[in-house]
């Protein structure tokens, strides 16, 4: 069985446990076994622990972000002793792409990194499609993990009795509740609206061509604002306009026009969240929709009600 650390930034811990969620099968099919700094227990040396994880561990997955790249000891202390002993054969190092940044002049730079493309997983429609693209890679470095051979110390026939005790049986039921910061929420509602921009701008190029007659235009107005236009033939069919403010600083919002200043609106979505996840709400100002929206799916909502103009609905 492979052992695999988590390097990573608390601030990306959301994304790890979703990912640690998408590599469980591998988990059950003891192909790997993970450690990450939160199985540190009271009274162990936090340091320590991880050193040790770093120096043994046969695959350290790089959880990279803009965090990640800014924390010292992420950097400094992890990143390069891993690397080291990936030059030395010692480990095999994957990058993690989990949210764009500037990772490619880093020392890790140099190696294949996952998803595809290094694609941040932030900027997939399908979320569970990028972190299933780590899974594979995940297996098959596993399977590239010569097997450790030891020979196994004596048991006296005493110690079986104190080793079923010592094996103490445990609930997987426990994960709990999240407590998501200001700044947990103010980075998910830039993250999102960054998607749906990006999921506008791709969505108008390919309409415009597919359809023989229709042009599109896409304006990135600033990093708060975007505007989108659908012409059939030359004529405005529809506008829209996207902006994060609306009802509440944590909105994004919808108007169905072009405009580089107005706060009008005719739809919003908020920052909520459950116990364990940030999602987007709309108000339903303009129909009725999911209480809870990933990424693609507002963007989707968003995308629907420019283009419902053009399909006649």
């Amino acid at each position: 069985m492979a052992s695999l650390f988590f390097s990573y930034s608390h601030a990306d811990e959301v994304l790890r446990d979703q990912l640690e969620k998408q590599l469980s099968v591998l988990k059950r099919q003891g192909v790997i076994e993970v450690w990450h700094d939160r199985r540190i227990g009271a009274g162990q040396d936090f340091a320590a622990e991880i050193d040790r994880h770093i120096e043994t561990d046969d695959i350290i997955l790089l959880l990279v972000s803009s965090d990640f790249l800014a924390s010292d000891y992420c950097y400094e202390s992890e990143m390069k002793r891993a690397m080291d002993r990936h030059d030395a054969g010692e480990a095999i190092v994957i990058p993690v792409i989990l949210r764009a940044c500037d990772w490619r002049g880093a020392p890790f730079g140099k190696l294949n990194a996952t998803p595809p493309d290094g694609k941040p997983i932030t900027q997939y429609p399908d979320r569970d499609h990028a972190l299933l693209e780590v899974a594979k890679a995940v297996r098959a470095a596993a399977n590239r993990v010569e097997p450790r051979h030891s020979a196994p110390e004596p048991v006296p026939l005493h110690a079986s009795s104190q080793a079923r005790r010592a094996s103490t049986p445990r609930s997987s039921n426990l994960r709990l509740a999240k407590e998501f910061t200001d700044r947990d929420r103010d980075r998910f509602k830039h993250e999102s609206f960054d998607y749906i921009a990006k999921f506008f701008e791709n969505s108008l190029e390919e309409l415009e061509r597919r359809n023989p007659g229709i042009e599109t235009g896409f304006r990135r107005v600033d990093a708060n604002r975007f505007t989108a236009a659908v012409y059939k033939n030359g004529r405005a069919i529809s506008r829209c306009t996207v902006f994060i403010g609306g009802l509440g600083a944590d909105g994004i919002a919808y108007l169905a026009s072009e405009s580089t200043e107005s706060n009008a609106m005719n739809e919003s979505l908020s920052i909520r969240s459950d116990e364990h996840d940030l999602y987007l709400k709309s108000l339903g100002m303009q129909r009725s929709t999911e209480s809870h929206l990933s990424q693609e799916g507002a963007a989707e909502y968003y995308w629907s009600m420019l283009i419902e103009r053009l399909q006649g609905k």
